[in-house]
């Protein structure tokens, strides 16, 4: 196969999948490992994609969500600071909304609360809810194929038939005056139903997230109370005028 040819089969399973693994492309294409990993080089020199660990990732734009296995690897010491904290925010007998996300994933196993219920749209989400025994129900409609988060008018639909007493929202952009924003317009959508579902909404976003700006917006940081494992000092002041801080150091 044509070093061209490689290439843009690369670039195909990465606008249908988000991420690419090293080692699937080495047996989608027939090519060796060395290959695949200058093919990789060579594509991120040209800023049409980043590598990452163990394959690669669409660049970061404002409308582009990574996938779950990206995310998986990043900041995992921060969320597992950020989970623990948001877990503790959780009392007996409430009913919450769990937001797909790596970030809210990492609540679950510090959920220590009893006879609580939980409504999320993140298939990871329900399988570790469901082995820890917690009361579960999973949004119908449209499964994202790479963030396993589901979505659409029918997900919408089957979120009207709930009410919260605290929810937990991923997001991927926190900024005083933009305030919480995501890549996808769809998924925004069902974040801010679920917040407007909610007596009270719980932001998780690790310190990479604050200052930066997606495409979609969910609320105004007001509207949210942010938990985090850290505020970088230039942005505390900012961030503390318009919400409610949650933090903890790793």
């Amino acid at each position: 196969m044509l070093t061209e040819e490689r290439y843009k089969l690369i670039l195909e399973r990465l606008q249908i999948n988000g991420v690419v693994k090293l080692q699937q492309l080495v047996e989608e294409l027939g090519a060796s490992e060395s290959t695949i990993r200058r093919d990789l080089i060579d594509l991120e020199s040209r800023q049409l994609l980043k590598r990452v660990h163990g394959g690669a990732a669409l660049l970061n734009q404002k409308s582009q969500e990574p996938g779950m296995d990206e995310k998986t690897f990043k900041n995992v010491q921060q969320k597992t600071v950020i989970g623990r904290l948001a877990a503790q925010e959780i009392r007996d007998g409430e009913c919450i909304y769990l937001d797909a996300g790596t970030t809210t994933l990492a609540m679950i196993p510090h959920i220590e609360a009893k006879d609580v219920t939980v409504v999320t749209n993140g298939l990871s989400h329900v399988e570790a809810l469901v082995s820890k025994q917690i009361r579960s129900y999973l949004l119908g409609g449209m499964m994202k194929m790479h963030t396993k988060a589901v979505i659409g008018s029918i997900a919408l639909q089957n979120l009207d038939n709930f009410r919260f007493d605290k929810c937990f929202i991923g997001t991927n952009g926190v900024d005083p005056e933009m305030g919480y924003t995501t890549p996808d317009p769809e998924e925004a959508l069902i974040k801010r139903r679920a917040h407007d579902l909610s007596s009270k909404t719980y932001v998780l976003a690790d310190s990479s997230k604050i200052g930066e700006v997606a495409f979609a917006k969910l609320f105004e940081l007001k509207e949210g109370v942010l938990i985090t494992e850290s505020v970088p000092e230039h942005w505390r002041r900012a961030i503390a005028q318009k919400t409610e801080i949650i933090e903890g150091e790793p």
